[in-house]
């Protein structure tokens, strides 16, 4: 079976994804697929960065937790 591979986006460039599709005249649908992206890949990452705000679009796939206390095995 052939798995899937999916593009990896920088934070820069989903937060101009982003700020496009919020400033441009044009459809969101339509800065997406200027872009090269699934149509509703703008909308998931609004969603993301409006419910996580500084930590979104922290990279590979994992929440990032802001307090590295928690980080640690034993404590």
């Amino acid at each position: 079976m052939v798995q899937k591979t999916y593009k990896k986006y920088t934070k820069a460039f989903k937060l101009e994804a982003l700020r496009l599709a919020e400033k441009s005249d044009k459809p969101v649908t339509q800065v997406a697929r200027e872009l090269g992206l699934r149509q509703n890949q703008i909308y998931k990452w609004k969603k993301e960065l409006e419910s996580k705000g500084e930590v979104a679009f922290s990279g590979k796939g994992h929440p990032a937790d802001p307090d590295p206390e928690k980080t640690h095995i034993g404590i």
